[in-house]
């Protein structure tokens, strides 16, 4: 696939046939490659990648979804009778349904009996039950439907990933779009923030903001605040109340078509402290030798440790996120991550979040966060780039 050297701006909601075929042609090309007859898909994304069906009811916890891609040809959906005339309306034409819920069969037998009618030269079926993987299903219908089968089950939870990794055009478009809208959101924050507000109102009126600009959901704000700096990045908001020299970081991962942005903005109410104007200095810096490391053949180990330098340059005391970002798209975090030891090579359509975070003083902690695809040509920004100097509450 060709990528250019810029992302349009231009957005269309759905998928095109071709885009499906597309899919299902790269993923079974490596199938060939891993000696895998087909694909049992079990998970929302998984599923919305290769039919495009997409439903709020993967919510819900009760109903089992499958869907069989083979070697050769289109998927095959084994579905609950509820979800029928939406997987009819996409690209899949062999759609099988069965009454459910039915814990006693919850379409175990059909789905048996499926993967049986399958062309089998291999004798292996690929069921993603690896790295970062769930099965969405109970453990005791998994058991049950391998003792039915006559297949050895193989894990592809990496293959998967590295398939959803490099996303096409129109997927980038999709996240581009969430990106813009959140970051002429995020603009506005500090203009609409006074000392008063609570974490929770700040993040309220963000969110009512969000969706007025266009997005469809916002299904992850945090915020954490604290003065002189937060210690948490993942709890929040709280009903806080924000005061001269606190400093507050949002976080969010908004939906535009099901496809994820996810990204940071800090904000210091009434003045920044020096320290901190230290720190986001550094944070700022680090995001940027991030940004010049991520080209095609260099690995996330690379922009790793290109933040770290600038880090520990500005006097980090460390960090225990684990990682300084991950991938990104139809879910908030996807593989890989961005860690010292990962080594996952970047190639065009890559799509990463690049989140180098610190340990400023004792409790005290700074992180960063934009949202970059990787082109023919190096990195491009998709998040809108954060002021060099930080929001100021006034």
């Amino acid at each position: 696939m060709n990528y250019p050297t810029s992302i349009s701006d231009k957005t269309q909601r759905g998928f095109t046939d071709e885009e499906f075929e597309q899919r299902a042609n790269r993923a079974q090309v490596a199938m060939r490659n891993e000696k895998l007859d087909a694909l049992l898909l079990t998970t929302e994304p998984e599923i919305r990648y290769f039919t495009g069906f997409h439903t709020q009811l993967f919510k819900s916890p009760t109903r089992p979804w499958f869907v069989v891609l083979p070697l050769e040809g289109k998927p095959t959906a084994v579905i609950p009778e509820i979800g029928a005339s939406g997987m009819a309306s996409c690209w899949v034409n062999d759609v099988h349904t069965w009454a459910s819920p039915q814990p006693e069969d919850d379409g175990i037998s059909l789905l048996a009996k499926t993967i049986k009618n399958l062309r089998v030269q291999f004798g292996r079926i690929g069921v993603a039950i690896g790295v970062e993987s769930n099965l969405r299903m109970p453990f005791a219908n998994f058991q049950s439907l391998v003792g039915c089968i006559d297949m050895t089950i193989v894990d592809s939870a990496l293959l998967l990933h590295q398939l959803r990794f490099i996303k096409s055009l129109a997927e980038i478009e999709k996240i581009s779009t969430a990106c813009r809208i959140v970051s002429d959101a995020f603009e506005v924050v500090a203009l609409n923030s006074t000392e008063g507000d609570s974490e929770i109102a700040v993040c309220r009126r963000m969110k009512i903001d969000i969706l007025e600009r266009g997005a469809d959901n916002i299904p992850y704000m945090v915020a954490g605040s604290g003065h002189g700096g937060y210690d948490s990045i993942i709890m929040g908001p709280t009903n806080r109340i924000l005061g001269a020299g606190d400093i507050l970081i949002i976080d969010t991962g908004t939906i535009f078509d099901g496809y994820f942005c996810d990204f940071d903005r800090n904000f210091a109410f009434s003045y920044l402290p020096d320290d901190v104007a230290r720190a986001h200095e550094t944070v700022y810096r680090a995001t940027d030798a991030g940004f010049r490391a991520a080209y095609p053949g260099a690995t996330t180990s690379d922009v790793w440790t290109a933040m770290w330098k600038e880090l520990e340059r500005g006097g980090s005391l460390g960090s225990t996120v684990g990682r300084m970002g991950h991938g990104l798209g139809m879910e908030l975090t996807e593989w890989p991550s961005v860690k010292y030891d990962d080594d996952t090579v970047l190639q065009p359509g890559a799509i990463l979040t690049l989140e180098p975070g610190m340990e400023f003083a004792p409790g005290k902690q700074l992180v960063h966060e934009e949202n970059i695809v990787i082109t023919s040509s190096g990195a491009e920004y998709l998040s809108k780039r954060a002021p060099q100097q930080m929001h100021i509450v006034k």
